[in-house]
C-alpha cells in the first residue's frame, strides 16, 4: 500500500507546546514523579534573567504554548513575572501545579496575569487514593480547594491523572469528579518508568490489555461529554480512534469525527497545536485543546529542564542541547534526536511496520526506558501489525475531521475548498461565512482561490 510519508518529511516542524521545568523544588513526594524532587529550595534553577533569555529565544521563531511546570512552579517567587513576560512575547501560558499552594489571592493573580489554563493532577477520586500516591496527607483536599478557587475566578482548569494499578478501576469516578469541578479537560497519562517511576514501574504499571480497555472506554466517553478528553503518553489512542471510526463506518455510522466533540468545544482553551486568533490582539496563537497525533516528542513539543537542558519530552532523558550554550532555535532545528523523532520511517520492531505509525509513533520514552533505544517498538501496546495495513486509509480517517466543511451557500471550486480544509476546523465555519459575505457584497456567486485571497485582503484592510 502507498505510504503518505513524503509530505511528512518535508513539513515545517515548529515548537507548539514547550514545557519548562521552572524548578525542581516541590512540597510533595509523588511516587511516580518524572523528576526526583528536591526540597522547596532548588538552587540550580535558571535565574529570572536566564528565564527571560529562554523566552526570547523561543519567541524569536515561534509562539507556542509555554507550560510553566516543576516541581511546584508556584514556589518560584518570579513565576508571575516570567508568565507576564512570555505573554507579552505573544505566547499563551499555562501553569502545571499540584494545586496545594493555590489561595484566593493566587487564583486571582493567575486570572489577572492572563494565564490561559492551569493543570492540576488528581491521581484518585478521593483522598485515600490520591494522598497515598502523593505521599502527603491532605494533598487531595488542598488540590480540590485549588481547583474550586480557580473556577471561582473563571480560570480554565485541566485535570491530569496518571493511570496505574492503584486507580485504573476508578476512571469513571475520576471523570465524574472532573465534570463536577467544572474543568475543561481531563488528560490521562500512562505511567512512564523514569525518575521515581523507575522504582514503581513494574509494580504499578497496568498491562497493555488493561490499558487498551481503558482507551476504548475513553473513546466511548468522548462521544458523551462536553470537555476535552485526551490520552497522554498513550499514542495508541489514535490507533484506537481510527479503528473504531473505521468499524462504525462499515456499519453505516459516519457520525463520529476524528476530533471529538468535547475537544472541538474547548479548542479555544490547552494543549496544542493549531492556531486560533487572539480576540485582543488579532494575532494567531496556539489553541489549547486539540487532536494531532500520538507521540509529539521533538515534533510539536519539547521539554526544558530547570537547568536549561532541552529534551524531546519530560520523560525521554536524551538531551538535544543546552540553552546556556546553544540557541533554542538551533537546538530545535539541528538536533539529531529531534531529527530522528521526526522520521517515523526510522522506527523499528512492530512500530516500524505498523500502518498506524504516522498517527501514533508509539511512546518513544517507554521504548527508551525499556531498551535504551528511542526508535524501537512501544513496549506497552497489544496491537500486532502484519505489515500489510493500508497507510493511506489510516491517513484518510485521521485527516477527515480536518477536512469536514461547513455548509456553503455559494458554489466553490475544488481548489478553494481544499484551501479551506487547511483552516483549523474550529474557525472554518466562520471563515467560510466571512468569505461568502464579502463575495455577496461584490456580487460574486462563484468562489475560487482568487476570490478567497481578495476577501482576506479586504478583511485585513478594515
Amino acid at each position: 500500500m502507498g505510504h503518505p510519508h513524503a509530505q511528512r518529511q518535508t513539513q515545517n516542524f515548529i515548537p507548539r507546546l514547550v514545557f519548562w521545568e521552572t524548578t525542581k523544588g516541590c512540597n510533595l513526594k509523588c511516587i511516580h514523579c518524572r523528576a526526583t524532587a528536591t526540597d522547596i529550595s532548588s538552587p540550580d534553577d535558571l535565574s529570572t534573567e536566564e528565564g527571560f533569555q529562554l523566552i526570547d529565544q523561543i519567541a524569536s521563531f515561534s509562539k507556542p504554548i509555554l507550560v510553566l511546570s516543576g516541581g511546584e512552579p508556584l514556589y518560584r517567587k518570579d513565576i508571575f513575572e516570567l508568565a507576564e513576560y512570555a505573554i507579552k512575547k505573544g505566547m499563551r501560558v499555562a501553569l502545571a501545579t499540584n494545586g496545594t499552594a493555590i489561595t484566593n489571592e493566587i487564583a486571582k493573580k493567575i486570572k489577572d496575569v492572563g494565564i490561559a489554563r492551569v493543570s492540576i493532577s488528581l491521581d484518585g477520586h478521593n483522598a485515600e487514593i490520591h494522598d497515598a500516591f502523593r505521599d502527603i496527607p491532605g494533598s487531595f483536599d488542598e488540590a480540590i480547594r485549588g481547583v474550586k478557587l480557580l473556577r471561582k475566578h473563571d480560570v480554565s482548569v485541566q485535570i491530569n491523572n496518571t493511570i496505574a494499578k492503584h486507580n485504573s478501576m476508578y476512571m469513571p469516578e475520576i471523570l465524574k469528579l472532573t465534570l463536577e469541578l467544572g474543568a475543561d479537560a481531563l488528560h490521562t497519562f500512562l505511567l512512564v518508568p523514569v525518575g521515581c517511576g523507575v522504582d514503581i514501574g513494574e509494580d504499578m504499571q497496568i498491562s497493555s490489555e488493561e490499558y487498551e480497555k481503558i482507551l476504548h472506554w475513553f473513546y466511548d466517553e468522548s462521544k458523551k461529554v462536553d470537555i476535552d478528553l485526551k490520552a497522554t503518553c498513550a499514542p495508541h489512542y489514535f490507533r484506537i480512534r481510527a479503528q473504531r471510526i473505521e468499524e462504525e463506518k462499515k456499519q453505516g455510522d459516519h457520525s463520529t469525527p476524528f476530533i471529538p466533540h468535547g475537544t472541538q468545544l474547548k479548542s479555544g482553551h490547552v494543549d496544542k497545536v493549531t492556531s486560533v486568533t487572539d480576540k485582543k490582539t488579532g494575532m494567531p496563537v496556539q489553541a489549547l485543546s486539540a487532536m494531532t497525533k500520538g507521540c509529539l516528542a521533538g515534533t510539536g513539543i519539547c521539554f526544558v529542564s530547570n537547568t536549561g537542558g532541552v529534551y524531546p519530552c519530560g520523560y525521554l532523558p536524551t538531551e538535544a542541547g543546552d540553552i546556556k550554550t546553544t540557541h533554542f532555535k538551533e537546538i530545535w532545528e539541528d538536533s539529531k534526536v529531534f531529527a530522528d523523532l521526526r522520521n517515523p520511517n526510522l522506527l523499528s520492531g512492530k512500530c516500524g511496520i505498523c500502518e498506524y505509525k504516522y498517527i501514533c509513533e508509539g511512546c518513544r520514552a517507554r521504548a527508551y526506558a525499556e531498551t535504551g533505544d528511542y526508535l524501537t517498538e512501544e513496549p506497552i501496546c497489544s496491537y500486532n501489525p502484519t505489515g500489510d495495513g493500508d497507510f493511506n486509509q489510516v491517513h484518510s480517517i485521521h485527516q477527515e475531521a480536518e477536512g469536514v466543511m461547513p455548509e456553503m451557500e455559494l458554489r466553490w471550486d475544488d481548489k478553494a475548498k481544499e484551501g479551506m480544509k487547511r483552516v483549523p476546523f474550529f474557525v472554518r465555519k466562520k471563515a467560510v461565512q466571512s468569505i461568502e459575505a464579502w463575495a455577496k457584497e461584490q456580487g460574486i456567486s462563484f468562489i475560487d482561490s482568487e476570490v478567497v485571497a481578495q476577501a482576506r485582503a479586504a478583511k485585513e484592510q478594515r
